[in-house]
């Protein structure tokens, strides 16, 4: 069948084996870091999966064909390829069905097919509908998406998603240049569970700390298993989302981070900055106006996501014999 889920043949093995795995967005490859920073990460993160025992399936878009772990060499391409799409739900069949530019807001139904066998990184809402395809029952991010600040109606698809995909999720809150009180009433809204991974605060991304409060704290991989069974058992359909602070050495001060996303949301309003290109942009001028200490917050928070993320997979298959 043409544009299939293609799956790798060892992660197929670890889900029929019941291994414990760990989803991997792209979007951060192709949009989140430049060359060849981009690639670095995505290797580091799926190298402290494997350490904590799991195996990382790096999901993405390759020549047309949604991919579900990722070779070396794939990874390498998709990483260096900075004509890839931004690969969100909505986008997944029509990128799969056309191979056309979506992502540039091409006309399909024109027959703008100007980019056969695209790449393309997937978001946190195309990877979680991906990786629940596959069987796989924990992701790793490293924010969410949201509402946006000033905008409320500009709601990312990461939260219906959340809202309608039994996938656990783990992550650092949502990006903190979105509206993180409105995020917060969406995903309450929509039934999605919000727990703190040894925090009593949904973190704000860069910082730990947001003054917002999570449903429940949990202090260990064991109890967050113990609620995804649960969960399952009662048959409900939306995600676990698992917020986890950015370790204390790499957090980036609250009052700095709003003093540098005030500025960014002000320069991005000035020159009309908006849609898919918002959030980068933001990310952007957030790195800049921090001197580079947005990065290393974002890059340690990645990691310690995946190593989080990783050990949750282990506790849901206690009896796992994968090697490390």
């Amino acid at each position: 069948m043409k544009n299939r889920l293609c799956v790798a043949h060892e992660i197929t093995q670890a889900i029929a084996a019941g291994q414990p795995i760990v989803a991997l967005e792209s979007a951060l490859v192709t949009h989140g870091f430049a060359p060849p920073a981009n690639l670095e990460i995505a290797q580091r993160m799926e190298e402290a999966v494997r350490e904590e025992g799991a195996l990382p399936a790096t999901i993405a878009v390759l020549s047309g064909e949604p991919r579900v772990g990722l070779s070396g060499d794939e990874l390498a391409r998709l990483a260096s390829d900075r004509t890839a799409h931004k690969v969100s739900l909505r986008d997944l069949p029509l990128v799969l069905a056309q191979g056309a530019n979506v992502a540039q807001g091409a006309n399909v139904a024109q027959g703008a097919n100007v980019a056969q066998g695209a790449n393309g990184g997937t978001t946190v809402a195309a990877t979680m509908h991906l990786a629940h395809r596959a069987g796989i029952r924990v992701f790793a991010t490293g924010g969410i998406g949201g509402v946006h600040r000033g905008h409320p109606e500009d709601v990312s698809a990461d939260l219906p998603a959340l809202g309608s995909i039994p996938i656990i999720t783990v992550c650092a809150g949502a990006k903190a240049i979105l509206d993180l009180p409105r995020t917060l009433e969406y995903l309450e809204t929509h039934g999605v569970t919000v727990i703190g991974y040894r925090t009593d605060e949904f973190p704000a991304f860069y910082s730990r700390n947001s003054g917002l409060g999570v449903d429940a704290r949990v202090e260990a991989p064991e109890e967050v298993a113990r609620v995804a069974q649960a969960r399952t058992e009662l048959g409900l359909l939306s995600a676990l989302l698992i917020c986890v602070p950015v370790p204390a050495d790499d957090e980036l001060p609250t009052g700095e981070a709003e003093a540098a996303i005030g500025r960014a949301v002000e320069e991005a309003e000035a020159a009309g900055v908006s849609g898919k290109a918002l959030t980068p942009f933001l990310l952007g001028r957030m790195v800049e106006l921090t001197g580079g200490l947005a990065r290393r917050a974002n890059e340690s928070l990645l990691l310690n996501n995946a190593r989080v993320a990783a050990r949750i997979a282990r506790a849901l298959y206690p009896a796992s014999n994968l090697s490390t």
